[in-house]
């Protein structure tokens, strides 16, 4: 027990090692969903990937998703609307896969238990986007991702609970394909996830704050 305890310490969200450096995402309650015109753009489950890194005070773990199905709405070139499904037992550790099998399988189990997300009552978790608008930086508000372009704005599901984030992204649009990334750190405790995120747990604390990075490609 006293292993299995020792393993959940180090993983997922992991940081004092903080999160890092990113931007972080605006959060807010969930947004009501226009219904959006269009020619959709499927989601390549591929090509596309969303990786997570969580810290804690000894260090820090990398993982990913895989994406389940996804589409983008396009009008005249600009995205009108769009979801994408993330298949939650997917989440794969990445940074320990040659290092410690063992200790990978434990530490996905326990991200996947009841702790954090729960994969068998919540098998999946969605984002539907609610507005992409032109980016515009506001004064004193300096963006780390460099050469970003729009604003992606959407609702985020985790474990049934709904928020919006709102967050700068880097999109292109060439010969029928849509390509769309972004790096920012978001709060897992308002998505329910509050193991060890009390500050005052000091070395025992695992980081609220998690990194979530996302490339994407859709095509027509």
């Amino acid at each position: 027990m006293k292993y299995i305890l020792s393993i959940v310490l180090i993983i997922f969200v992991a940081a004092c090692e903080q999160a890092p450096k990113a931007d972080k995402a605006t959060i807010t309650e969930a947004h009501p969903v226009k219904e959006s015109e269009g020619s959709p753009y499927q989601v390549d489950t591929v090509d596309s990937e969303i990786q997570w890194i969580g810290t804690k005070p000894t260090g820090k773990h990398v993982g990913l998703f895989k994406i389940q199905e996804g589409k983008l709405l396009v009008k005249d070139t600009a995205i009108t609307g769009g979801n994408i499904i993330i298949k939650m037992n997917s989440l794969e550790n990445i940074d320990l896969s040659k290092t410690d099998t063992t200790l990978k399988r434990k530490l996905e189990n326990e991200l996947k238990g009841p702790l954090f997300f729960d994969v068998t009552k919540f098998p999946v978790a969605t984002f539907e986007i609610t507005s992409v608008s032109d980016f515009a930086p506001s004064v004193g508000n300096e963006v780390l991702m460099k050469n970003a372009n729009y604003t992606i704005q959407g609702n985020l599901t985790i474990k049934n609970i709904t928020k919006n984030i709102s967050f700068p992204a880097i999109i292109k649009f060439e010969k029928g394909v849509i390509t769309a990334m972004a790096n920012f750190n978001i709060d897992r405790t308002l998505w329910g996830m509050t193991y060890r995120a009390d500050k005052s747990m000091q070395d025992k604390l695992i980081n609220s704050a998690v990194n979530i990075e996302f490339r994407l490609k859709a095509k027509r």
